[in-house]
C-alpha cells in the first residue's frame, strides 16, 4: 500500500486523460497534466530524492507557494517512502523553526520565495534542486505498508503548540466514503478546489480524491477577489466546486451570481467552518444549487456530511458518511457510554476508523489523552437527531477557526505577550455577524495612555501566520477570571 501509487492509479485512468488544469485569471490553462505525465513526473521527484540518500521515514520539510511543484514533490516524497511535512506559504521563519525541530527533517525544499527556517541540520533544495528531481529518471512507487507513515501534518494543539499529525499510507483508501457520502463524484467529473495547493484541504479534497476517482482536479492560480469566481467556475466548466463557507459568502456578496451562472456546475461542497443556514438558503436561491457540507478534522479529513444521497438539513453538517464509526459521548461519564437521545455530548470516532491518524508525532502521552476507551475525542461537541444528522454544538475547548484553520488562543497570546506593551492578553474568536468570527485581542497594556494597537498588530505580522493574527486588538482594565484564577475566554465575548 502506498498512497501515492494509489491515488494515481486506483482509477485505472487513461494515461491521457487529464489530472490536472490549473487555470488563470479569466479561465485559461495554465498548465494541463495528464495521468501519464504526472505519474512521471511523481515517479521522478520520487527516483531523484532516493538518488539523493535520503532513506524511507525520512521527513522533508515543504515550503512551496501556490505551485503545481507542490503536489508533485508531496506525492513524490510519498512514492519514494518519505514522509512530507505540507506547510502553509504563510507561516513565518519563527513558525517554521518550530516545526522543523520538532519533526526533525531531513530536508527543506523551498521554492526561494517562502520564508525558511534559520535552524536544525537539515539541507536545503531551492529551485534549482527541485528541476533537478523533475528530471530524474521515473523508478517505481515504494513498497511501503498500509500503516507505514505516509505524511505528516502540524495544526494547532490545545496548549498552543503545533502538533503534529502522523497519517498512514491507508489514509488515502480510507478517504472512499467521503466519493459518495459527501461529493457524489464520477471520473467524469471536474472538481475546482479554491484553496492553494499546500492546504490539506485541497491535497485531500481537490487532488487525492478526484485522481483515485479517475477524475479531473482544477486548480486556480490568480488574483483571490471574489468577484472572480463565477468567471473561472464558467469557463473552467466545473462540475464540482469546493470551498470554505466564508468564500461562498464572498462570492455571493462581491459576484453576479443567478441560477444561469456556471451552467456546469453540479453542486457546491463546503468544509473548514460551520455552514450557517442562512448561507446555505441564500446561495441555493441565487446560484440554483445544492451546497453539501462535511465535518471533520486534521486528525482524520471528514466524517460527517450531507450529499446527492443524503438530503441537507440546514445548519446541520449530515450524517456519518457510510461505514464511519462515529458516536456522541456523554460528557460527564468517565468510561465511554453513548449521550441520551438529543443530548449534546462529545464527538467521538472509533479507533478502528481506517483514516484515523496513526498520532500526534513524539507525543504518545498526548496520543492516549485523546481516547477514551476506544475512541477518539475530536474536541467537538454535537447532538444527534431522531432522523440521524449531527448538529454542531461548539468546541469542548478553547480552539478557534479562522478561516478553516483550526488556531489555539495560547500560541497567539504568546506571541503578543512578549510584547513590551503588554501587561495581559487573552485572545478569542468573537462573532461579527452574518456567521463570521474575528479573532479578537483582548489586552491590558502595561501604559494604557502610549498603547499602540498598530504597533502590537506589526509585532504579530513578524510572529505569527496571517490567518494567525488577531483582526481586532481591544484593550481593556482587566480579563475576567473564575475565582482561581483561569482566564474565561468566553467571557470576553462579552467584555
Amino acid at each position: 500500500m502506498n498512497l501515492a501509487r494509489y491515488c494515481l492509479t486506483n482509477a485505472d485512468p487513461n494515461p491521457a486523460k487529464t489530472a490536472l488544469e490549473v487555470v488563470g485569471a479569466c479561465g485559461e490553462r495554465l498548465e494541463t497534466w495528464t495521468y501519464g505525465d504526472l505519474t512521471r513526473s511523481v515517479l521522478a521527484v520520487a527516483a531523484g530524492l532516493k538518488a539523493e540518500g535520503f532513506e524511507t521515514g525520512d521527513r522533508v520539510l515543504l515550503r512551496i507557494g501556490h505551485s503545481s511543484d507542490f503536489p508533485l514533490l508531496f506525492f513524490g516524497a510519498i512514492a519514494a517512502g518519505l514522509v512530507p511535512v505540507p506547510t502553509s506559504a504563510l507561516l513565518t521563519s519563527l513558525e517554521t523553526n518550530t516545526i522543523l525541530a520538532d519533526c526533525g527533517a531531513a530536508l527543506v525544499i523551498h521554492d526561494g520565495k517562502t520564508s525558511l527556517p534559520d535552524t536544525g541540520a537539515a539541507r536545503f533544495f531551492g529551485p534549482n534542486e527541485i528541476e533537478k528531481l523533475k528530471q530524474a529518471a521515473p523508478a517505481g512507487f515504494a513498497e511501503t505498508q498500509a500503516d507505514d507513515p505516509a505524511f505528516l501534518i502540524y495544526t494547532s494543539g490545545t496548549s498552543g503548540t503545533p502538533k503534529g499529525v502522523l497519517h498512514a499510507q491507508r489514509s488515502a483508501p480510507a478517504r472512499a466514503p467521503m466519493y459518495q457520502g459527501w461529493y457524489g463524484i464520477s471520473a467524469e467529473d471536474r472538481l475546482l478546489h479554491a484553496g492553494a495547493f499546500n492546504w490539506t484541504y485541497t491535497l485531500g479534497v481537490g487532488l487525492m480524491d478526484p485522481w483515485a476517482n479517475g477524475a479531473t482536479s482544477v486548480v486556480y492560480d490568480g488574483p483571490r477577489d471574489p468577484h472572480v469566481w463565477p468567471e473561472i467556475l464558467e469557463t473552467s466548466k466545473a462540475t464540482l466546486f469546493a470551498a470554505v463557507p466564508s468564500l461562498y459568502r464572498r462570492i455571493l456578496k462581491y459576484a453576479d451570481v443567478s441560477q444561469t451562472s456556471f451552467p456546469d456546475l453540479r453542486h457546491g461542497l463546503t468544509a473548514g467552518e460551520a455552514l450557517q443556514a442562512a448561507l446555505y438558503h441564500d446561495w441555493k436561491e441565487r446560484s440554483g444549487r445544492e451546497l453539501y457540507e462535511a465535518l471533520g478534522m486534521s486528525e482524520i479529513s471528514t466524517y460527517l456530511s450531507s450529499s446527492p444521497g443524503v438530503p441537507v438539513k440546514p445548519g446541520s453538517p449530515g450524517r456519518p458518511q457510510p461505514g464511519r464509526k462515529v458516536a456522541i459521548l456523554d460528557e460527564g461519564s468517565e468510561v465511554a457510554q453513548p449521550a441520551a437521545a438529543d443530548t449534546p455530548g462529545l464527538l467521538a470516532v472509533h479507533r478502528d476508523e481506517p483514516g484515523l491518524m496513526l498520532g500526534y508525532w513524539n507525543r504518545p502521552d498526548d496520543t492516549s489523552a485523546a481516547f477514551l476507551g476506544d475512541w477518539f475525542l475530536t474536541g467537538d461537541r454535537a447532538r444527534e437527531d431522531a432522523d440521524g444528522y449531527y448538529w454542531y454544538e461548539g468546541r469542548a475547548d478553547d480552539l478557534m477557526n479562522a478561516f478553516g484553520y483550526r488556531v489555539a488562543p495560547e500560541e497567539v497570546e504568546r506571541a503578543l505577550a512578549a510584547h513590551p506593551s503588554v501587561s495581559e492578553v487573552a485572545v478569542t474568536a468573537v462573532p461579527a455577524g452574518s456567521g463570521v468570527d474575528l479573532i479578537t485581542a483582548f489586552v491590558v497594556p502595561a501604559a494604557p495612555d502610549s498603547f499602540s494597537e498598530d504597533e502590537l498588530a506589526a509585532f504579530a505580522g513578524e510572529r505569527l501566520a496571517d490567518y494567525k493574527r488577531p483582526k481586532v486588538y481591544r484593550p481593556v482594565a482587566e480579563l475576567p477570571r473564575t475565582p482561581s484564577g483561569k482566564v474565561q475566554r468566553k467571557a470576553l465575548r462579552n467584555v
